[in-house]
């Protein structure tokens, strides 16, 4: 008889009320999300959304100004002080934000490094290990997305697919709670796409806690234990992929899906 693997302890996002505008235009309008230890959620909604500002908000690549978001009860870049959120230092946001990883659409790599050394340069530079340890971690992180053999090449000598892949190993490397992933095949040629989401796949059922803003509604139905759809900065529908994208309630919903699906 098989042993159910625990159910994850970590991971908890808790976002609260969260408006965001930029130049008095709001792009996040009262965001209420929980998301829950080791669930996968998929944010759907046509660009312009607010998808990806939410998604930035996270980890505190965006700040918010209104609202609250925690992870496993801690703010990401603010502290409480006299009941008024204060935002942090610099050094203490990075701290902190490294309990929250993000895969951009454009893989960020740094070109002058290679693979390898793209993903030790983070748990180095934190001083999480030495850099024999770091390189140890690298090497198990590319063997992990199918990249043993690219160690030393250099983005410029990558395909799309690869890079994005060392780009997931990357994130990995602090071993995130939460992992964010930003329209992660968007940049990708069509037959590179497989690649990168037979790697998001198997992520999804590793325990980690995922959010991500995806276009691809037939891997959103798969993978995603959760749907959120967004529209003009408001959550307009969440539940199970089983329901929203067969049967959703709102109607913006509806023909939202009817374009995509068509």
């Amino acid at each position: 008889m098989s042993i159910a693997a625990p159910a994850p302890t970590t991971g908890l996002v808790e976002i609260h009320n969260v408006h965001k505008s930029y130049g008095g235009v709001e792009v996040l309008a009262g965001i209420d999300l929980t998301i829950a230890p080791g669930e996968v959620v998929a944010i759907l909604g046509p660009s312009g959304s607010g998808k990806s500002t939410l998604l930035r908000t996270i980890n505190h690549l965006e700040s918010v100004d209104r609202g609250s978001v925690t992870v496993d009860g801690q703010l990401i870049g603010y502290e409480l002080r006299g009941g008024r959120l204060h935002e942090l230092r610099e050094k203490d946001i990075l701290r902190r934000r490294t309990q929250v990883g993000i895969v951009f659409q454009n893989f960020n790599l740094f070109p002058h490094l290679t693979a390898l050394e793209n993903i030790v340069e983070a748990p180095l530079a934190l001083g999480r290990t030495t850099r024999a340890g770091a390189r140890n971690l690298a090497e198990r992180l590319l063997g992990r997305v199918g990249l043993s053999d690219k160690a030393d090449h250099f983005p410029r000598q990558l395909s799309g697919g690869q890079q994005q892949r060392v780009a997931i190993a990357r994130a990995l490397a602090l071993d995130p709670k939460v992992l964010l992933f930003d329209e992660p095949t968007s940049a990708l040629d069509p037959e590179l796409v497989g690649e990168v989401l037979d790697v998001i796949r198997a992520l999804a059922q590793s325990g980690t806690t995922l959010v991500i803003v995806t276009h691809e509604i037939g891997f959103a139905r798969e993978v995603a234990d959760r749907i959120v759809f967004i529209d003009a900065g408001r959550i307009l529908e969440e539940g199970p992929p089983s329901r929203v994208l067969v049967d959703p309630e709102h109607p913006r919903t509806r023909e939202f899906l009817a374009k995509v699906l068509a």
